[in-house]
């Protein structure tokens, strides 16, 4: 007996890290998706039925300022590689021969799963891809070059039918008749059915629902009343159709729930559900539609987000920490029992995730002091730009040179831009410190570090009247004036006078900054340039 005691101890002990090495891992991905429709949301309005995803909550961590990017392809780079959009250049949809596709060069976490994970992942990526041209010689660039076993699903972000669809399975295409969001199901449980006893597995499920075109789901899948599924009914009533499938989708979702319950898996498996972006315009539940998705508003990159699974510690709670999608890709990783995944990189390659497993754990309730976000076209667009924000603050840098700065605490829905009015001291403060973590981040900064209005360092008496100004500006000055110069936030002189009262009937809406030069006659200690902010209207 007490010579099979140690043998015993040993299995005791090393049991739980075999198990936890042995977690299987899906990430089930809602297309354009924001929290609007979802009822565990604190700004849901007019929800979808979803008992399924509700039901990851009672085993989850339900994250209420999560921030994907504003359209999907960065989204879906974002978590494949755990990088910012500047950094894949993917920063926009993957539509045509100008827009940048995912190298191929990338790590993905598929890869590092399959390849460098103590234990060998089997991967599957099923659903919507959308970060490659849909030629024929990319289309098994999922299976050759990004690590997975199977890739299973419509390579481009919009079917064109959900009943009638181009497939591609393993580089191989060809037309699916099989309702799309059923499909996917179907493959993924196929999928599963292959697999080794006890070999763990990474799913990557992308539906293309509840993106357009929206259409009537098989009335299996939904309980939405008066549904005709005409033309002139879904343009007349596009949420109802929105809603009906989502819920198709969550009903699908429980199908797969139900196979890992019936296989002994569901305690072995952690589900990660989210949304790529914000909802599209056309059903949106916000007063201000170009506020959504495709934009850097709070309603383009707002996404729901809930990891549930046996990596949970005291699992039904909310965590208001600032998360990324990209962040997956180094949570996932260590769900795996890849704690060192980052070895496994080369030298030259910067990942931005952090994982989230210490919320996860129940060991923090930080993650990052501030988030980002950006988007950009091949082609100059208005909505491009960067957002960074912090617990409280907001910052829209367009790269037109355009800033927003929004209180997201008291201002959740971005209605009153900070920099258009008179700003505070913690205004002032948290737009400088957001400022230079974007320069930090990005190596430039289009920001003027911004001092309250009308400070000045040098004790001087200058004061600019009818600020915020909308017609002329004021300078009321003790001293002789020499040069009066007027720059845009972004450096740029737009005005320059020597006159005490200044035109600026001709500026666009926005942050200036006036430089004011006294005279070399001036009195003595009163020589020094002063710099004040102010603000037309």
């Amino acid at each position: 007996m007490r010579k099979k005691l140690p043998l015993l101890f040993v299995l005791f002990v090393a049991f739980p890290a075999f198990c936890f090495c042995q977690q299987n891992v899906i990430l089930i991905i809602a297309d354009d998706l924001g929290t609007d429709y979802c009822g565990f949301y604190e700004d849901a309005k007019d929800t979808a039925t979803m008992p399924n995803i509700r039901s990851m909550l009672s085993k989850g961590v339900r994250f209420q300022n999560a921030w994907a990017s504003p359209l999907c392809s960065p989204t879906r780079s974002g978590i494949l590689t755990g990088r910012y959009p500047f950094r894949t250049g993917v920063g926009t949809v993957v539509t045509g021969p100008t827009s940048a596709d995912l190298d191929t060069t990338e790590i993905t976490i598929a890869k590092l799963l399959r390849y460098n994970a103590p234990v060998q992942y089997a991967t599957a990526n099923i659903g919507k891809w959308h970060l490659n041209q849909q030629t024929n010689h990319k289309l098994i660039y999922p299976n050759k070059y990004f690590g997975y076993d199977l890739y299973s699903g419509n390579f481009l972000g919009e079917l064109s039918d959900y009943y009638k669809w181009y497939k591609v399975t393993n580089g191989i295409g060809d037309t699916s008749t099989t309702y799309a969001t059923t499909e996917y199901l179907n493959d993924a449980i196929n999928w599963l059915d292959t697999l080794p006893s006890g070999k763990p597995f990474f799913l990557w499920l992308a539906f293309n629902a509840p993106h357009t075109p929206y259409h009537k789901p098989p009335d299996s899948l939904h309980t939405v009343p008066g549904l005709t599924g005409t033309t002139q009914h879904i343009n007349q009533y596009p949420e109802l159709y929105f809603k009906a499938m989502v819920e198709a989708m969550d009903k699908e979702t429980g199908r797969l729930m139900q196979w890992l319950i019936a296989h002994n898996k569901m305690d072995s498996t952690n589900l990660i559900f989210i949304g790529d972006n914000g909802t599209a315009k056309r059903v949106a539940q916000i007063a201000d539609t170009a506020h959504t998705k495709g934009t850097l508003y709070e309603y383009g990159v707002h996404v729901p987000f809930i990891v549930s699974g046996p990596s949970v510690i005291n699992p039904g709670r909310t965590s208001d920490a600032l998360i990324i999608t990209p962040d997956l890709f180094a949570t996932i990783a260590e769900m795996a029992g890849f704690s060192d995944w980052k070895n496994a990189l080369p030298g030259n390659i910067t990942v931005d995730s952090r994982s989230l497993m210490p919320i996860v754990k129940n060991q923090s309730s930080v993650i990052h002091d501030w988030i980002f976000t950006e988007q950009f076209n091949p082609v100059t667009d208005p909505k491009d730009g960067k957002a960074i924000r912090n617990q409280e603050y907001k910052l829209i840098a367009f790269d037109s040179g355009n800033q927003e700065l929004y209180h997201l605490t008291t201002d959740p829905l971005e209605e009153t831009d900070l920099l258009l009015q008179n700003l505070t001291n913690s205004d002032s403060a948290n737009y400088n410190y957001l400022c230079n973590e974007l320069a930090t981040l990005t190596g430039t900064s289009p920001c003027i570090i911004l001092t309250g209005i009308n400070e000045t360092s040098d004790g001087n008496h200058f004061i600019l009247s009818l600020n915020p100004a909308t017609n002329q500006l004021n300078i009321n000055s003790s001293i002789a004036i020499e040069q009066i110069n007027i720059y845009n936030i972004t450096g740029q002189l737009v005005l320059q006078t020597k006159e005490f009262v200044v035109d600026v009937s001709g500026l666009s809406k926005g942050v200036y900054i006036a430089e004011i030069k006294p005279t070399p006659k001036s009195p003595k200690g009163d020589l020094n340039t002063v710099i004040q902010r102010w603000v037309k209207m």
